[in-house]
This record gives structure tokens, sequence and C-alpha cells, in this order.
């Protein structure tokens, strides 16, 4: 049997690829599919022949186990509900992208649990479900429309260097599998990190694109206020919840980052550069807090998706950032925590600033005892 090749650069519909894709996978069939670090070979849960096909064709030791592939961070509670906040930070931050995550896999609500024990034989066998992202918007789609999980395994023989172009996956195992999408070398030709997260705590089992270092900033706790201009409200609430989890964790301020603690501001219409206001400056001065090298930003995709909670003055700002990127919802919160507003001060007199800063502090008091910050005490 020699695996029908797909030419992705020469497609001139992608869409049908894809289908051909999905269809060969809901036939019991073993494909190899490009991702960001090498090609992979994939196989349908549902099909149980399929996936001690492909366990056989890797010659895998059973210490081994074969990986999940998933659509997104959110995914992956299907398969472990139960995610302690580092996983769900590193999930996040790194997902699509070249990092594999192990994860106890004991509570009952998995979807693992649902699959043919031979399945759970090659994915689980120790207790632990390895899960993946691809960062390959063709695997992606993929993924998007087969019915069920997606194993997934490197393209190569066990011992044998991952392929990273299609010629080489049909070298090493073009005779054993059934159909190679080829996209050419993919984009960094080195395997994905591979990191075994224990409640709080992480191990990398395998150094790949992502370095340890990376890894640990992954699993920090970043807290994001927001306003309209980031000049007013939010710098004086970055100050001031700063000082908050400083004394919490009853260290100065200027350890937070070091601790592994980060708190930002954003405005949703802020020009970028701009000075905190004059007033809420002196207001921060009052009370210990220096803010007077603050600098406007607008909120991005990236500061969203890496933050853990974000603390807006008004609901008018929240339903903002939610309309925006849907999957905020539930990280987002107005500092009032009835709902509430807090009123811009911008214009008024610093009475009114420190009126202000008062009722923000007054919330942030109550949200800091909520933060998980267990692993940084």
């Amino acid at each position: 049997m020699t695996a029908v090749i797909l030419d992705l650069k020469s497609s001139e519909d992608p869409r049908d690829v894809v289908h051909q894709a999905v269809e060969a996978l809901a036939a019991g069939k073993i494909i190899a599919i490009p991702t960001e670090t090498v090609y992979g070979l994939a196989a349908s849960a549902l099909h149980p022949e399929a996936v001690q096909r492909l366990v056989e064709i890797k010659g895998r030791s059973p210490d081994k186990p074969l990986a999940f592939a998933i659509k997104s961070s959110d995914d992956a509670l299907d398969y472990v509900p139960n995610m302690s906040c580092v996983a769900r930070r590193i999930a996040r931050r790194s997902w699509p992208g070249p990092i594999t995550l192990v994860l106890d896999t004991d509570h009952p609500d998995s979807v693992i649990h649902r699959l043919d024990p031979s399945v759970r034989e090659a994915t689980i066998p120790e207790g632990t479900v390895g899960l993946r992202v691809p960062d390959h918007e063709l695997t992606l789609q993929i993924m998007r429309l087969c019915a069920g999980p997606i194993v997934l395994t490197s393209a190569n023989l066990s011992g044998d260097a991952p392929a990273i172009n299609g010629a080489e996956v049909q070298e090493k195992v073009g005779e054993h599998i059934d159909l190679i999408l080829d996209d050419g070398p993919v984009k960094f030709g080195q395997p994905s990190s591979v990191v075994r997260i224990k409640d709080n705590e992480f191990d990398v089992l395998r150094t790949g694109l992502v370095d340890e270092a990376t890894i640990e900033k992954l699993t920090h706790f970043i807290a994001l206020v927001v306003c309209t201009g980031n000049t007013c409200r939010s710098p004086m609430g970055e100050g001031l919840l700063a000082q908050r989890i400083a004394e919490r964790l009853g260290i100065p301020m200027g350890s937070l980052e070091e601790k592994g603690v980060t708190v930002m501001s954003a405005g949703i219409a802020a020009m970028p550069g701009a000075p905190a206001a004059d007033q809420a400056i002196e207001v921060m001065r009052q009370i210990g807090v220096d803010i007077s090298g603050h600098q406007s930003q607008p909120i991005t995709g990236r500061l969203a998706k890496f933050a853990d909670v974000i603390l807006t003055m008004t609901n008018g700002h929240r339903q903002a950032l939610i309309s925006h990127w849907p999957m905020l919802e539930t990280r987002t919160k107005t500092i009032r925590r009835d709902g509430g507003d807090i009123g811009d001060p911008i214009g008024r007199p610093i009475s009114v600033y420190s009126s202000t800063a008062e009722q923000i502090d007054q919330q942030l008091s109550e949200w800091v005892q909520e933060f998980d910050l267990s692993r940084f005490e």
C-alpha cells in the first residue's frame, strides 16, 4: 500500500483537501497532516482499529502514549474538566502553538472515559493525557469538522527523526498510511515542548521549541484594569491593585514581577504613550504609589488573551470587550461588584479623583481576596 498524496500548494480549493481528510479519518484511515512543528500522523479515536494500527506503525513502547489534537484551549476542559489555574494559563497563552500539556485525567466527566478501552490504553495508560492544539489552519479546519477526538503523533517510526516535509513523510511511513497532506516544509522543524502539570506545578518532560524559562513566564498571574483612555481611572486602578496584591503576598510592590505577578492597565479607546493625568498622579503619590511613569495603551488581543482577570470601570467597558472578544466573558468583571459604574473624573477637581480612587480601592480590596495567588504565596 502506498499513501495517496494531496499537494496543498497545487490544490485549487483547500476545502476539498479538508473534506477528503475528514472523510478518511471518519473511515478509520491514518493520515499525515502538517503542523507548525513537524508532520503528524492522525487517526480518529472513534476507530479503535485505526488507533491500534497507528501504535503498530510507530512501534512505540507502552510507556510512550499517543496524544490528542484538539481545537482550542476551551476544548481541553472536555478532557480535563478540573484543569488547574497554571494549566489553563499555559493552554490559553500558548495554543495554538508548540506546547503539549500532560495532565491528570481522572475526572469522571472526561470524554476520554467514553472511548474504547484499547484507545484509552494507547492514550492514557498511566492516567495522564497529552493535549496539543497545532498552529496550522488546515489542520485546525480538519479537527473542527471531525465528529470525535483525534489521536496525533509525529510522522516517523519510533527512534527516527520526525518528518518535516511531505517527501520525508512518504519516505519514512508512506507504505504504512493512507493519505499524506503535503504542505511543503513545516514552519519550525522542531518538536513541541512537552510539559507535565500536576496541580499548579509544572515539569518540562521534553524541551522543544519553547524553553523552560518561557514556560515559567506563561504560568504568571496577570491582572488587567481597563477604562476608556487609560489616563485616569485605570492607571489609578493599576497602582491600587498592585499595592493590594503586594500586601496580600507580603512583598514590596517592586517585587511583584519577580514573584510572577503582573498588574497592567489599558483603555478601550486609548492613544498609546499618554501620561497619567496630573491629578491621578498626585492622588496616588499621597498614598505612596508612584504612577508618574505611566504610559497609556489600547487593549489588544494579546493582552486580552493573556490576562487572567480583567476589571473594567463600567459595564459598558465590559460589554465592549466581550462583544469584540467573546472568550473574555468569564474573565472580565466590573470593578464594582454590583455591576455598576465608576465615573470618569477627567476634567474634575482633584477631590473627585481622590473620591474615585477610594471607590476603586474599596472594590479591589475584595477582588484581591478572590484571586488564585496560591502559587505565589
